[in-house]
């Protein structure tokens, strides 16, 4: 079957409350930005990226898929994902311009669009179509209730009532604060609230330097912390590497890597012990697939961060069998014909045809903002 559109949108949900912040960013609502693709048959495959609601970098991301990519798709077969894939990132003039950034997650989402198409037209939910799950439980870990911004009482609070009353058996709080002692009180404090044996996590989003990571772990050391989630910049090998080997915490990192060889570097390196692709940083399920047989070749564990909060990694995940885990974040799941869902603190396998990715019609009319 042929494509014979792309229709580009974008979307602008709130999170949950006003606002949120972590260490280096303030949120009021998360961009849902990407395309629908249609089929002369009726087919319509929707792929998106994941951004921080800022309409004028979202416009560059329709912009790009609109009049460079579009063009590339109209009357192609649908069903040639990887090759499409190769047309598209290898197309001259934005190769020439980019390999990563706009016009990587452009495709992505586009990517994303055709895995959906694929999947609707077998009639199967993405993870059977890539070959049927590998466990019978996906386990959910909350980031939700852990927002540097969030009070002290709230956080605790939160935290208990995250295992206490909705069955999750892994939290994620952030850190990075300009007072690093605050960030240790708090961890304390959420440790005692969940009790030991419940998995602790801290996510930096790549605040700190070296010396300061390798200090805040020594103090944590005692917290029992899961893992330590992007403690320095993105693209530091050399330091990520340094850490891991300074400190007892496992290094995770992921979702600011735009490519399959950045993965490979930092695996090669030692520098990630936990990792962490998005379907919405990378080029879509293709690149993704690709990461985490690196990851899996390397024996190392592979829990996607979600960017695309988490509608096609469960498929991924449920299926690839480097993943036990998954992030939790409820913000736009509401938006979706089968959105995720979490019971007895493990995700539930998805059961309608397609990659997760089916916004509903009113959603639509509810949060899209002008293409420009």
């Amino acid at each position: 079957m042929a494509i014979i559109s792309v229709e580009p949108f974008i979307l602008h949900v709130p999170v949950t409350g006003s606002s949120i912040s972590d260490s280096t960013h303030t949120l009021s609502h998360w961009g849902v930005v990407g395309a629908r693709v249609h089929t002369d048959d009726g087919l319509v495959g929707t792929g998106f990226t994941g951004t921080h609601a800022d309409l004028m970098g979202d416009r560059l991301i329709t912009q790009c898929i609109a009049t460079s990519y579009a063009p590339l798709l109209i009357g192609e077969d649908e069903a040639d994902i990887t090759r499409l894939w190769q047309k598209l990132a290898r197309h001259p003039p934005v190769q020439w311009i980019g390999r990563a950034g706009i016009s990587h997650i452009a495709l992505g989402a586009l990517d994303i669009a055709l895995w959906d198409i694929k999947a609707k037209r077998a009639g199967q939910p993405l993870w059977k179509l890539l070959g049927g799950s590998t466990s019978d439980r996906l386990m959910a870990y909350n980031t939700d209730i852990g927002w540097l911004s969030i009070p002290d009482d709230e956080l605790i609070a939160g935290s208990r009532r995250a295992v206490e009353e909705e069955g999750f058996r892994g939290i994620k709080v952030k850190v990075g604060s300009a007072d690093m002692a605050r960030d240790l009180k708090r961890l304390a404090a959420v440790r005692k609230a969940i009790g030991p044996g419940l998995m602790l996590a801290i996510d930096g989003n790549g605040r700190w330097d070296l010396p300061t990571c390798i200090r805040f772990c020594r103090e944590a050391d005692g917290l029992d912390i899961f893992w330590f989630e992007e403690p320095l910049w993105y693209d530091d090998i050399a330091g990520h590497a340094a850490l891991a080997r300074a400190s007892r915490i496992p290094v995770a990192l992921g979702e600011q890597l735009y490519t399959a060889e950045a993965f490979s570097e930092f695996i090669g390196r030692g520098a990630v012990h936990y990792v962490q692709p998005d379907v919405t940083r990378l080029a879509g399920i293709t690149e993704y697939i690709r990461v985490a047989e690196i990851a899996h070749g390397a024996r190392l564990p592979v829990v996607a961060h979600a960017g695309d909060m988490s509608q096609v990694h469960v498929h991924l995940a449920h299926w690839h069998p480097a993943s036990a885990m998954l992030e939790y974040i409820p913000w736009i799941k509401d938006c979706f014909e089968e959105p995720i869902r979490v019971v007895d603190g493990n995700f539930v396998r998805p059961s309608q045809p397609g990659a997760g990715t089916s916004v509903m019609p009113e959603k639509f009319a509810q949060f899209s903002k002008t293409l420009g």
